[in-house]
């Protein structure tokens, strides 16, 4: 036992230590940037790094996230480091992750995913257009400005005053940071911003350009304990707050995105929030940005093969290794190719993946205000106005109501209300009810998921009113019965009401009272009745057809049944059902006694070798079935010698193909007749059929070639039982297996 959990770390490391390699390559120059965009030491966040690695990576609930510095957070610890001081920040990061621990020991982290992801996308959207902007001065040689609207100001000024060596750095990053992803795959193992990185030094280096260099000596040199923040303790608390809620819910949605790119175990979304607070109670209390999953190494962590929370790990032991022992190194980096590498980032996070998503469920007003109010007013105004958004477009879905009217006939309206019904619907719904003409027949279905008392009183008086008038209203309700209850006086919960019976549209109209159909007695259910097909059409168009409309839509261009089945026109045999078949499923062919006419014989028949030519030969069907049933009329026909057809000639005709099954039948069961005799020739009729299918040479030919296959079916109509009927070719037996009756060979 114990060598095979070594020989599962083993087999689990030989993955996750080269993938904790790549992150590694990845973090570096993402925290080194992440920091200069914080206004914040740049060793804070290789601080932020290593413990969201080793400490997040430890005790989050996430396999393969990887937690970090992350540049959705770069504008509050911005904002605090201009307002508080940077210890003070440190403090705010530390107060944070003790909010977050205790918001994952009491489980609240399933409600962080109730804020809406317009709003998130949105919000991360604005900071990478601010974090672009800014940083594109630096990239220009200059310095940024204090706000986003003062960096567009100041833009065109800063391009006409460019300093040669320092933006011949920036573009050169952002060149190999756009180019490298189009390079062959070898190449492209090496992170593109190590890479960028690289390239931006090397040439600094070599040609001797006049840039900016990293230095994290006095980066070092700041490094102290945290102190409280002086100043309106309620700004404080403010702050705080948003920083727990925005980390927690960065790093929540991260931890649900990053599920869906692995097959291993899903992540614990309570002790990921836990894990993260405790992150960032140490990163505050040394002195580093706060931490956060991050999606750029979280995907990066997957794509390189990572199956465990060793990869994370060890990804922050290589962060920690590197800046104890080569942080040396970071000095030749230009500090302009990390300004660029942000805005390479920044560009990024205005996602137009996000935009599509956003816009399929329409969204997008949410995602603009957030986005906007962010770039003009600040994270927090952002982000509050883009949660006001949200909740007022959700309350208008709640309350839109939407009234649908077709004229079916002259006279007859079919109109269709759908939505939910409140008092705040009640004013368009009375607008649209009293349009109708008075005097005219409604058919008016409810589609509806709730009805509060206003608006049943205006659907209810304007029926009343209506029908007062010479006009009918007949009221269907396709889901919960929300008007049927308050009409009849039963008390209403705030709830949806118990769910109706299935709509059983397989039973006989004689056992079917619903509005719209008319009930019969099953005396007078095999009577003509146009009115009953005609209602009965009508019934599918409102129910049915909206359902089944994308089917026959793809099905309309082309059919590609997979079987031929041919059954008698008894109305009792029902395909579909009995099969439990769909549309486009089965080629039919039903005629009486389900006969096939043998090749050759007379009287002379192409329309049953019409369709097994077609469904044989051009469409390709793999299966021909004939299926028989109890109590058929044209086996009584036969076993009468024809008598029972009486003076219906073209019957007599007909029958005549029936012979060969009755001449089989005598041949087992001799001349006498018992109870269970016409049930038997029944089934031997289905063996006889099958035996006739293989006088036409095509089918013989895929038959013996395993191209198609003969199956015969008996349906029981007293018992709606299904059977197996085995072929007349092989020496079988029958055995019962459940409901049906299967065949084997001896």
């Amino acid at each position: 036992m114990i060598r095979d959990t070594h020989r599962i770390r083993l087999s689990t490391l030989r993955h996750d230590a080269p993938a904790s390699l790549v992150v590694f390559l990845v973090a570096v120059p993402l925290s080194l940037g992440i920091a200069m965009a914080s206004g914040a030491p740049l060793v804070s966040g290789l601080i932020a790094a290593v413990v969201g690695g080793i400490v997040g990576g430890t005790l989050g609930g996430s396999s393969v996230q990887v937690s970090g510095p992350a540049a959705g957070l770069s504008l509050v610890v911005l904002d605090l480091v201009h307002t508080y001081g940077w210890r003070a920040t440190c403090m705010i990061t530390l107060l944070a992750g003790a909010v977050q621990l205790v918001l994952g020991i009491f489980k609240a982290a399933r409600a962080a995913l109730a804020v809406s992801p317009a709003v998130i996308h949105g919000m991360l959207a604005a900071v990478g257009v601010i974090i672009a902007l800014a940083q594109l001065h630096v990239v220009l040689g200059g310095t940024s400005q204090s706000s986003a609207v003062a960096n567009i100001i100041e833009l065109p000024g800063q391009i006409a005053d460019l300093h040669g060596h320092k933006v011949a750095v920036g573009l050169l990053t952002i060149t190999v940071l756009a180019l490298w992803t189009r390079l062959p795959g070898p190449v492209k193992a090496v992170p593109a911003p190590l890479a960028a990185l690289l390239a931006a030094a090397g040439t600094a280096w070599a040609f001797g350009w006049d840039v900016t260099r990293v230095d994290l000596s006095e980066s070092v040199g700041e490094w102290a304990f945290p102190v409280l923040p002086q100043g309106d303790w309620h700004l404080v608390v403010a702050a705080v707050l948003l920083v727990a809620l925005l980390a927690g819910c960065e790093s929540l949605l991260c931890s649900v995105a990053a599920d869906k790119m692995h097959g291993g175990k899903r992540a614990d979304l309570d002790q990921e929030l836990t894990g993260q607070g405790v992150a960032n109670m140490v990163t505050g209390a040394l002195g580093g940005l706060p931490v956060a999953g991050v999606i750029v190494r979280s995907t990066t962590n997957v794509r390189a093969g990572a199956r465990t929370r060793c990869s994370t790990i060890l990804h922050g032991v290589w962060v920690l290794v590197f800046a104890l022992g080569f942080g040396w190194s970071i000095r030749l980096i230009p500090l302009e190719a990390l300004a660029a590498l942000l805005v390479f980032i920044g560009v990024q996070m205005v996602n137009l993946g996000h935009i599509k998503k956003v816009h399929g469920h329409g969204e997008v007003p949410v995602y603009l205000v957030t986005m906007v109010a962010v770039i003009l007013l600040g994270l927090a105004e952002g982000v509050l106005a883009g949660l006001a958004l949200a909740a007022l477009l959700a309350l208008r879905r709640l309350t839109w109501v939407t009234v649908l009217k077709r004229e079916d006939r002259p006279g007859r309206l079919h109109v269709t209300i759908s939505g939910s019904l409140t008092f705040l619907g009640v004013p368009r719904l009375t607008h649209e009810l009293r349009a109708i003409p008075a005097g005219t027949d409604v058919d008016l279905d409810l589609n509806i998921d709730f009805m509060d008392n206003g608006a049943f009183e205006a659907i209810h008086s304007w029926r009343l009113d209506h029908e007062r008038m010479g006009g009918t209203v007949h009221i269907d309700e396709l889901h919960d019965e929300w008007y049927a209850l308050a009409a009849s006086g039963a008390r209403m919960f705030p709830v949806k009401s118990p769910p109706k019976a299935p709509d059983r549209w397989w039973l006989p109209w004689a056992h079917r009272s619903r509005p719209g159909l008319p009930t019969v007695s099953p005396a007078d259910a095999s009577e003509p009745s146009e009115c009953r097909l005609t209602e009965g059409a009508r019934e599918y168009h409102r129910r049915t057809a909206p359902l089944v409309r994308p089917i026959f839509t793809e099905l309309a261009r082309k059919q590609q049944p997979s079987h031929l089945f041919i059954t008698c026109a008894d109305s009792r045999i029902v395909p579909s059902l009995i099969t439990a078949s769909g549309p486009g499923d089965l080629f039919t062919v039903r005629n009486i006694g389900n006969l096939v006419p043998r090749r050759g014989t007379e009287p002379h028949d192409d329309s049953v070798v019409a369709a097994i030519e077609y469904a044989t030969q051009v469409l390709g069907v793999h299966t021909i079935t004939v299926c028989g049933h109890s109590g058929c009329g044209a086996m009584a026909g036969l076993l009468s010698g024809g008598v029972q057809a009486g003076s219906l000639p073209g019957l007599r005709r007909w029958l005549r193909h029936g012979n060969h099954s009755l001449a089989a039948f005598i041949e087992r069961e001799g001349d006498r007749l018992h109870s269970g005799a016409l049930d038997v020739l029944c089934r031997v009729n289905v063996q006889q059929q099958l035996e006739n299918l293989r006088t036409y040479r095509k089918v013989d030919e895929q038959v013996r070639a395993g191209k198609l296959e003969l199956v015969g079916l008996f349906f029981d109509i007293g018992s709606a039982r299904v059977h197996m009927v085995p072929p007349l070719r092989a020496a079988l037996s029958v055995k019962t297996s459940g409901d049906v009756v299967m065949a084997r060979e001896d």
